[in-house]
């Protein structure tokens, strides 16, 4: 049984991942499906089995994960993850995973496993126990909200680039210099759960988030330390340390402008990067 489970769980935490956000979460979704596999009396295909036990797991966990998010002191944004994965690194950006939020927790399951994960109608329907029908209509509105809406650069290397030319415009402090940066309908979202001050609400317009850069720049350029380029979510992000604490910033980008930034200061979110 070691074998099967080892030979699934990249492919198994790769869908949990995707449907949660969270790394930590995922783990514990994995084991809880190792421990009703090993209680099962005959399971004839492994993949198929385990693959539904995983994704109605995650739709449950996701239910009252909605409750908890409700009382969540400003904005969520997904746990950042450093682990290798096979699959494409698009669905992996924090972007995406932040753009599935909008959708109920079975739209996200088979939006994820019919687009991502190649898996057909029937084979959805089964995971998700709902019908074929339903699966086309829940799949037809999840389209919707997520194709097209997350814009990605050419190649990491052109990511990076844009990256680094927003943070050498947030230190230079000049609005002029952001805003040639920033797409039109531009945003900001900053994750810190209560754990240290940051906008309770996104910021959105390319004037809004330039001014609200230009500002924190002002307040915490004397206390940065270090700033690390790390990769987070398969895409270049980069890692500051100021004043003692931690944020991660990673951005959304077509290559030329600045459609998304995320900065996660929640440390509770950042273990995967060391302490």
């Amino acid at each position: 049984m070691c074998e099967t489970l080892e030979q699934h769980r990249p492919r198994l935490f790769a869908l949990a991942y995707r449907m949660l956000g969270s790394g930590s979460d995922a783990e514990d979704i994995l084991q809880d499906a190792w421990i009703r596999y090993a209680g099962a009396k005959t399971v004839d295909a492994p993949a198929a089995w385990l693959t539904t036990c995983v994704t109605r797991l995650c739709i449950d966990s996701l239910r009252s994960a909605q409750k908890r998010r409700e009382v969540y002191v400003g904005p969520w944004l997904p746990e950042p993850s450093v682990h290798a994965d096979t699959l494409d690194v698009q669905s992996l950006s924090l972007a995406f995973l932040h753009l599935l939020e909008r959708l109920s927790p079975k739209e996200r399951a088979v939006y994820l496993l019919h687009e991502v994960f190649d898996y057909a109608h029937a084979e959805v329907a089964e995971a998700t126990e709902m019908s074929v029908e339903a699966c086309r209509k829940a799949l037809s509105r999840a389209r919707k909200h997520v194709d097209g809406q997350v814009r990605f650069a050419p190649s990491k290397d052109a990511h990076a680039q844009v990256l680094m030319r927003f943070v050498a415009a947030v230190r230079g402090g000049e609005l002029a210099a952001l805003e040639s940066l920033l797409a039109e309908d531009a945003k900001a979202v900053t994750d810190a759960g209560g754990h240290a001050n940051a906008a309770l609400r996104t910021v959105v317009s390319r004037a809004k988030v330039a001014r609200f850069f230009k500002g924190l720049a002002k307040k915490t350029d004397a206390q940065v330390l270090s700033v690390e380029p790390v990769e987070a979510n398969g895409w270049p992000a980069l890692l500051l340390t100021l004043g003692g604490a931690r944020q991660l910033v990673a951005i959304e980008t077509d290559g030329t402008r600045v459609q998304s930034v995320f900065v996660i200061m929640n440390p509770e979110k950042l273990a995967a990067f060391g302490s």
